[in-house]
């Protein structure tokens, strides 16, 4: 989420959703019973199949579930009868299963008669989440049956399956709500199922509930039961088990139509229902963009969006009824900031590009989720682009490639498409790769092939695909046959060839440009800010892009080799390479190549464009980082920044300063801290002072003055704490019923909170609010107080779950630990809690130098070697940049 770049220094985030080992296809045997009883016995029967991928030979067509859960007991029992194609003879139906008791099996013929008159047996393979069930009469290849299964369960503990969240009104009612979180393995928590994405069906659901509630599915009500309420859905059109979804609830909603009479309605709890109407304006205006866009109509005839009270992620794409977290579907114009709004309208973008990328045409299997997530996050900018242009979330996109590049560019990558079989592989794909660098590989693809050949290419992917499932390959194939203009000898490109080495192989490309004469000599690398002894060769296709001074126009060349180079002339006095950062890699300008880039930002910084001068700033704190270039140099090219006035490059600078400030904040170095809290201030002393304590001017001007103001108070700066002092003063006179600024709430409150009377009104008015975007910027000026007392509490509070949700446990700890009183304090907290924390399964925690303590949970995964990499990276630049910084400062005091 966009608040957690607060704590990136401070803790790198660790999943740890599951823990069990998996036997190799090569090491299995033929697995004895073992687990839950089955109704009858079981003694000469063993678990029929070894693999954790179920076999392929039946195939579901459609499920006819009913489901009756008890909001008292917090329990539930249900039943499934699933149409099934046998496609090979054999004894047994294997199935996903998790956590249910399974209390009767059997199956019937095409005809709806039993194969015995014996309820079956059913054996349990836990480890493996899966369950068989043996008939006596051989299911015979090419004929159609019925599996039925009748089965129970509590309400998962956590966030995934289908489990209990709570809201407390205003009076002081806590009420109760049953709600579903399946992706990607979690439905057969739910229900028994064929549980991957591949398995494809219709789903007819039925929800027996009391009147008080209501009850939402992927589909529209068709009809209603006397006595006990009873809703049956219409059947839904085919979809993998991840995307089934229903919600048991007592919520109001607000509704519109599309302008193809697709009904979009807004759920949320009564008492926060006025925060709706943003979201129901943002829905159907999404709905209208992509039913245009991709030339394919919405297929359903409504589209729920749903605020859950306990949620973990930011939302979920289930087909018709998406489902968020209340941040990021609620919009208070009172309390709710203009970066907040931007958020849930990039997150309903996201969820609904989902319908078509991921929903419609899905992923053969979770090592290609990118197809899901990577679209869904580069359509974000595109739909939010065309209907709310005043955004200009053009501006994000750069943010969103510096994010990939700077996890790609640690040892501990992946590639995109990454192989992953159990649940916690499949888990862990759901990371920044498949989000970020998925959507930014794109970007460059767009951009090479030119929009109208991208958008007609992936077009032809989503027809071709409905309703199916597609591999990398089906997307490059869709591309491949449409002509670009963009590119004369278009057809000699191997598209496949080319997309291959930004999929199948991890890292960015770091690429090497020298100036000889009238040519550009180049070489690219693999781009390592950590150290790798035995690095093997890295080789991309990199479609390279260029401008020069001796030309306003941009430059193209296809870079397929370790070395090339380009001729541009004698006349040439300068050359910036990636243009625009349409290109997904890194540029180092080598043998003085630097020096002429700072040289023209202080002369004539507009002669490049505000993205191509916030690309050079990145690319020159990525070099600091990895060792390519020293640190003052890097300082030096933001020189020009009193001449700069664009909010985009101002903020990068500013955001690379404060990050090496915090770094600083929490090492003995009382000198040096001072040093550089000084020279932030001064260097960005004209930003501050032209700031007002508003909501007046552009998205950009706000979200500028947003951050300005944030670090000045975090600095200490006089003028900025006595003006949120007096904001905060103002605010408590007035019985907190004054609308502060949005903007700068959060400064507010943080000054606030660093008194005892204010910190203690904050906490009084976080468990009161209704408007969870205050309540985040509550939360966040609570973990700001310097008494490391309050700061225990706090943490003690998101692990008691009842005054700060457990879904925001994790914020807590991150937002403490990037406290310089609280980073020990938050250490301490993760390594006593951790047994308990990872038994929630509602958190993702940051540990650095916890993992030997848990090895066996720890050396599975991947995150480990993140945080690794990155607490061995930050000790790296300590090591190699903390004397240099000192000297620079100590000049630029002189």
């Amino acid at each position: 989420m966009v608040w957690l770049k607060l704590c990136l220094l401070s803790l790198f985030a660790v999943s740890l959703a599951w823990s069990e080992d998996t036997l190799s296809s090569q090491q299995e045997s033929t697995l004895a019973h073992t687990g839950e009883p089955s109704p009858s016995s079981t003694d000469n029967l063993s678990f029929p199949w070894s693999r954790l991928r179920l076999p392929r030979y039946i195939i579901p067509r459609h499920y006819h579930l009913l489901l009756h859960p008890n909001l008292t007991s917090l329990s539930f029992t249900g039943s499934v009868q699933i149409q099934i194609d046998v496609q090979n003879n054999t004894n047994w139906v294997v199935v996903h299963s998790k956590g249910l008791q399974i209390s009767k099996a059997t199956i019937l013929d095409q005809n709806l008669a039993h194969l015995s008159d014996k309820v079956l047996p059913v054996l349990h393979h836990p480890s493996h989440e899966q369950i068989g069930i043996f008939s006596p009469r051989v299911l015979i290849s090419g004929q159609k049956y019925f599996l039925y299964i009748e089965f129970a369960a509590d309400f998962a503990e956590g966030f995934y399956g289908f489990y209990k969240s709570t809201y407390t009104t205003t009076a002081g009612e806590t009420r109760t709500l049953a709600s579903t979180h399946f992706e990607p393995t979690s439905a057969r928590m739910a229900f028994p199922c064929f549980d991957e994405p591949t398995f494809k069906a219709n789903f007819s659901v039925r929800i027996r509930r009391t009147p008080e509630y209501i009850s939402l599915s992927n589909m529209p009500v068709v009809k209603l039961s006397d006595g006990l309420l009873e809703d049956h859905f219409a059947p839904s059109v085919q979809m993998s088990t991840y995307l089934v979804a229903f919600v048991v609830c007592d919520f109001k909603s607000v509704t519109a139509k599309t302008s193809s009479g697709v009904q979009v309605s807004i759920y949320a709890a009564p008492e926060k229902i006025s925060q709706a109407y943003y979201a129901l304006e943002v829905g159907v205006k999404m709905l209208d963009f992509y039913d245009e866009y991709f030339n394919i109509p919405y297929p359903l005839p409504k589209q729920d969006l749903i605020a859950i009270p306990d949620f973990q992620s930011g939302a979920m794409e289930n087909w018709g009824l998406t489902t968020y977290r209340e941040t990021s579907l609620l919009f208070d114009p009172v309390t709710s900031s203009v970066s907040h709004k931007l958020w849930v309208t990039m997150v309903i973008g996201h969820e609904l590009a989902h319908q078509w990328f991921g929903n419609l045409v899905t992923m053969e299997w979770w090592n290609d989720i990118w197809l899901n997530e990577g679209f869904a996050r580069y359509m974000e900018y595109i739909s939010v682009e065309a209907t709310y242009p005043e955004f200009k979330v053009e501006e994000y996109l750069l943010n969103t490639c510096f994010a990939a590049v700077g996890l790609d560019s640690l040892n501990s990558s992946r590639p995109i498409s990454s192989p992953a079989e159990n649940p916690t592989q499949i888990e862990e794909m759901f990371d920044t790769v498949s989000y970020d660098k998925g959507a930014c590989v794109l970007h460059m693809l767009r951009h090479f092939l030119t929009d109208n050949v991208f958008q007609t290419g992936i077009v032809r992917y989503l027809r071709k695909y409905s309703y199916r499932n597609a591999q990398n390959q089906d997307l490059w194939d869709s591309l491949t046959t449409v002509r670009s203009p963009n590119n004369t000898n278009r057809e000699h490109l191997n598209l496949t060839a080319m997309m291959n080495t930004w999929t199948l192989q991890k890292g960015v490309p770091l690429v090497t440009v020298t100036r000889k004469g009238s040519r550009l000599l180049l070489r690219q690398d693999r781009f390592l800010r950590t150290v790798m002894p035995s690095d093997p060769d890295y080789l991309w296709h990199i479609p390279l892009t260029y401008k020069t001074d001796a030309s306003g126009a941009v430059h193209r060349h296809l870079m397929m080799s370790q070395t090339d180079s380009i001729h541009i002339g004698e006349e040439v006095s300068w050359v910036k390479v990636n243009t625009d950062m349409t290109g997904y890699y890194v540029v180092h300008y080598a043998d003085g190549g630097w020096d002429t880039i700072t040289k023209l930002l202080r002369e004539n910084h507009t002669a490049l464009s505000y993205k191509d001068r916030t690309h050079l700033i990145h690319n020159a704190i990525q070099l600091v980082s990895a060792g390519h270039l020293p640190l003052n140099q890097a300082l030096d090219l933001l020189g020009y920044f009193p001449r700069e006035t664009h909010t985009v490059p101002l903020l990068q600078g500013l955001n690379y300063l404060e990050a090496i400030y915090h770094m600083i904040e929490k090492r003995d170095e009382i000198a040096l801290k001072h040093n550089f809290r000084a020279y932030i201030l001064q260097f960005f002393r004209a930003v501050i002072d032209e700031q007002t304590w508003s909501d007046s001017g552009s998205v950009s001007e706000r979200r500028l003055r947003s951050e300005v103001l944030s670090l000045a108070c975090h600095l200490d700066d006089p003028r900025c704490v006595e003006r949120a002092r007096q904001h905060f003063r103002d605010w408590l006179q007035s019985n907190k019923t004054l609308n502060l600024p949005t903007d700068v709430a959060t400064t507010v409150y943080s000054v606030g909170a660093r008194e005892d009377d204010g910190w203690a009104s904050l906490l009084d008015t976080y468990k009161t609010s209704l408007s969870e975007a205050q309540k985040d910027n509550i939360l966040f000026a609570l973990t700001c107080s310097r008494d490391t007392n309050k700061l225990q509490r706090l943490l003690e509070l998101g692990l008691e779950g009842d005054v700060i949700r457990s879904q925001d446990l994790s914020h807590v700890v991150m937002f403490v630990a990037r406290n310089p009183q609280g980073h020990h304090l938050a250490w301490d907290f993760v390594k006593k809690n951790w047994d308990h924390l990872v038994q929630k399964g509602s958190v993702r925690f940051s540990v650095e130098l916890f993992f030997e303590s848990i090895k066996e949970q720890a050396s599975q995964l991947r995150a480990t070697q993140i945080a690794l990499d990155n607490l061995k990276k930050n000790v790296r630049w300590v090591q190699r940049n903390l004397g240099v910084l000192r000297s620079f400062l100590s000049d630029q005091m002189k």
